[in-house]
């Protein structure tokens, strides 16, 4: 319960921070996609710990392993599982953890829904399950390129007070990838990594927020009220540990704006019904409308802090703790990745659904009543 997601492209994550492994069950990859291991790490290996300076020293290669559902490179249409084993868990580091909740962690309300928890690094609210994510993510991005020509790219945008300048259009994935903090722009790359490196010093950490543009959509993915496509991107953007908004196209700067402004007018532009402006962020009704889609995540401060702070025990004594362990002072630069591949579950998802119920029957010249016997 709870480790499902999708409809007709579905994952189920498993696996805690310092257990034997994490990983994730595929069901729904349709046959004949060509497929390696190499390709898997290459999106893992973004989203690894001890990758620079600025993330956790926890060393992981995080080596993927395929262990069905693929055979001599191409995918056969069976549940595809993918292991990633933990090589340098320290379980020991968290014995006083048993006893006493960390602030602003799952300790306390797992305890309370469960009966019980992980207490080494979280379990399974540790930020490691989405290996898994980004696994199945890596494959859902492959078939949304191959199949669809859709392009997505995350990026971070602001990390606490420091901010990128606005920017019209989506930056290159290889200018991302260009610094270790994932920001296209360089002059604020250097700003962001200084600031996070000064909070590390302090044993503190920071949060900020991560923008996605994602492009090559069609009109027509989504679906009307509950199923909207704005509403899964919010819920698979909101289950990543550590967010705590969302906003899509003019979001929350757009409530400061009249309805003459904000409204996105249409104009046939090269014979395609196009928007002149797009607050809308590429969807309308819930339903793409063939514009680029543009989102934001907003993620908070690292809870694990190296500083001694106020708590209870399990028995609701006033206590104090220590932070310790391996954590980044700001999870956003290896989170880029993690967004990407949860952007990339809810469109494939959608273009399933899509197809499965598209405008593909013609019902011409039918009464409505059905064949005559």
């Amino acid at each position: 319960m709870g480790s499902i997601f999708g409809s007709m492209f579905r994952i189920a994550t498993w696996g805690e921070s310092h257990g034997g492994g994490v990983g994730v069950v595929i069901d729904g990859c349709p046959p004949g996609l060509p497929l390696t291991a190499e390709e898997i790490q290459a999106e893992l290996d973004r989203r690894r710990p001890g990758q620079s300076e600025i993330t956790t020293p926890r060393k992981e290669s995080d080596t993927v392993e395929i262990l069905s559902g693929v055979h001599e490179g191409f995918t056969l249409g069976t549940p595809i599982a993918l292991n990633v084993r933990n090589k340098d868990a320290r379980p020991e580091a968290y014995s006083e953890m048993r006893e006493k909740f960390r602030p602003s962690h799952a300790d306390f309300t797992y305890e309370r829904k469960f009966g019980r928890r992980m207490a080494e690094g979280g379990g399974r609210s540790s930020a490691r399950e989405t290996i898994g994510r980004v696994a199945a993510g890596a494959v859902a991005r492959k078939i949304l390129r191959l199949s669809e020509g859709v392009r997505i790219v995350a990026f971070i945008d602001r990390i606490q007070d420091i901010a990128m300048p606005p920017s019209e259009t989506a930056p290159d994935a290889e200018a991302v990838e260009a610094t270790p903090v994932r920001c296209p722009h360089p002059a604020t790359a250097a700003a962001m990594i200084e600031r996070i490196k000064e909070v590390r010093a302090k044993g503190d950490s920071v949060g900020g927020s991560i923008r996605c543009h994602i492009t090559g959509l069609p009109a027509g993915w989504g679906a009307p009220v509950f199923d909207r496509l704005e509403a899964d991107l919010a819920k698979a953007m909101l289950s990543l540990p550590a967010t705590k908004g969302f906003e899509v196209g003019s979001g929350f700067h757009g409530t400061f704006l009249p309805g003459s402004e904000h409204n996105d007018a249409f104009e046939n532009r090269q014979g395609r019904v196009r928007t002149m402006t797009n607050r809308s962020g590429g969807v309308q009704g819930g339903i793409s409308n063939g514009e680029e889609l543009y989102f934001s995540v907003a993620f908070k401060p690292t809870a694990t802090i190296l500083q001694r702070q106020a708590t209870v025990d399990k028995e609701g004594n006033a206590t104090e703790l220590m932070g310790r362990g391996r954590h980044d002072p700001c999870v956003l630069p290896r989170a880029v990745p993690i967004v990407e591949a949860m952007a990339a579950l809810v469109l494939l998802d959608h273009a399933m659904r899509h197809h499965a119920q598209c405008r593909t029957f013609s019902f011409e010249g039918s009464d409505g009543g059905g064949d005559e016997p």
